[in-house]
């Protein structure tokens, strides 16, 4: 590569990278000039407070400190300044309740039948009440559970977030609802615990609310706790606050499956809505400053899988429902005043189910033997952001019978009988295939890959998957639904 097409391809992130070194300059970090935090104390005298937000299909590229251009996201910027964001960061898969399966288990989502479901649909399957959870876990060391916004992880009556760890819900449990009737395909979804109700406002803003009221009352009761504010932004339909009438329109053209809006959307609209929900997380910065509990507090910021239609996902190339990186590479920010050194970065590999094990060793837990966690605690990265450990992930997805397996800086790839090897470091958009110039690095990832696919569960026939072709987007000319089986 030439020293000038190197330097273009770095501006982007020069760019994000002195932005943030210089907003940790300003915030007053107190670091040491190795950029590590002075002291840190073995373990907290206090447990954690932990507020855990997760945007839906946000690309990793969608928030400025993450190199968006075209709109500032300050709220989130803020929370990079003052903590550490992971710059290898991987959703557990590319759609989003196989991800949110793997976030509250700590788990491969392909453990559990409901984690086949690319993303789960109609089928009455869910998260089983018996598997510990987060929530449950966090529970029995006297935590306060809450969960705000999507659920998505199976319907009532077998299941609930109730009954799986959570005190409290407020939100919705489909994939998705409109920003103004809170309805999912025609059908009201929004819940008080396990009852329904109706309420006038926009979501992203509803969902704030709750969450400062939540906040509150934890604080006054003077308890730990874990608020897990799942928003449905910037996930379509694509209706920014000012988009009341598309959502009218939607509502009455008799089409339930309206609500996927590929009649809608614009750069613009989806800005509106991740800068309202940023915004929205900048209030609720605000109040744990105003209640003096920020510095007991872990802030958490990621997306449930990578990008869709009008998302940034830039350097990478793919999209939600795709094994390319583009569709599993998300942000990763985690604020921790005194545990968590200001503005850094970190190459340190990781994945959506490594928050279970790195929250629980925060605040003293353990998990349960009987379910044996997949993901690994990142403590010793954020201590140090030069300790990393090497990491083999894999994944799998139905459609298009995908198969991604990485390892240092390469990457397995399987689309349909396309068989690819990329570095992922070197080549970020995965173009340069190197399977027939490294044909034993090849050979050792698909061996990875197929001995970790013995140890999930096969997939099944009549899951759910999803995917886009043509009839859908036109940059996907001669794509076809490939509902298939591997084995």
């Amino acid at each position: 590569m030439s020293e000038k097409m190197s330097g273009a391809m770095m501006s982007r992130r020069d760019v994000v990278s002195a932005t943030i070194s210089a907003m940790a300059l300003a915030s007053g970090a107190k670091a040491t000039e190795a950029g590590h935090l002075r002291s840190a104390p073995v373990g907290p005298a206090r447990k954690p407070n932990i507020l855990f937000i997760v945007a839906d299909d946000l690309g990793y590229a969608d928030v400025s400190c993450y190199g968006r251009r075209d709109y500032r996201t300050p709220a989130i910027d803020r929370l990079a300044a003052e903590g550490l964001r992971f710059l290898q960061g991987y959703a557990n898969s590319s759609v989003c309740s196989a991800t949110r399966t793997a976030l509250i288990t700590g788990r491969y989502q392909y453990r559990l039948p409901l984690g086949l479901e690319e993303p789960l649909d109609e089928r009455d399957v869910g998260l089983p009440p018996s598997h510990p959870t987060l929530p449950s876990i966090l529970r029995r060391q006297g935590y306060g559970t809450t969960l705000i916004g999507k659920w998505h992880l199976g319907a009532l009556p077998n299941y609930s977030p109730l009954k799986s760890g959570y005190d409290h819900f407020w939100g919705f449990r489909a994939g998705g609802v409109d920003y103004f009737t809170h309805k999912y395909f025609g059908k009201p979804d929004l819940w008080d615990g396990d009852v329904p109700i109706e309420r006038n406002g926009y979501l992203t803003d509803l969902l704030a609310e709750r969450a400062i009221e939540s906040i509150d009352a934890y604080a006054k009761a003077d308890r730990p706790f874990l608020i897990s504010l799942h928003f449905n932004a910037p996930h379509w339909p694509w209706e920014g606050p000012a988009d009341q009438a598309e959502s009218v329109r939607l509502d009455e053209s008799g089409k339930p499956e309206a609500m996927l809006h590929f009649d809608g959307g614009s750069q613009r609209i989806y800005a509106e809505m991740v800068t309202r929900m940023d915004m929205q997380i900048g209030r609720i910065l605000d109040r744990l400053d105003a209640l003096k509990i920020a510095d007991d507090t872990i802030v958490i910021f990621t997306s449930d899988n990578g990008g869709e239609r009008f998302a940034d996902t830039w350097p990478f190339t793919g999209r939600k429902t795709e094994l390319l990186e583009g569709g599993l590479r998300v942000p990763a920010i985690i604020r921790w005043p005194g545990r968590v050194a200001a503005g850094e970065a970190s190459q340190q590999v990781m994945m959506s189910m490594d928050w279970m094990p790195t929250l629980l060793a925060a605040a003293g837990a353990s998990a349960d033997p009987a379910y044996p966690l997949d993901g690994v605690s990142l403590l010793p990265a954020l201590a140090n952001t030069s300790h990393i450990v090497p990491r083999t992930l894999c994944w799998r997805y139905k459609n298009l019978d995908q198969e991604a397996c990485r390892k240092g800086n390469l990457k397995y790839l399987k689309i349909l009988e396309n068989h690819f090897l990329f570095n992922v470091i070197d080549d970020p958009m995965e173009r340069a295939n190197l399977k027939d110039r490294m044909p034993e690095q090849f050979a050792e990832l698909k061996a990875i890959y197929d001995e970790w696919a013995r140890t999930m569960l096969p997939l099944d026939p009549k899951s759910q998957t999803h995917g886009f072709d043509a009839h859908n987007l036109a940059d996907h000319y001669g794509a076809k639904m490939q509902n298939s089986v591997i084995r």
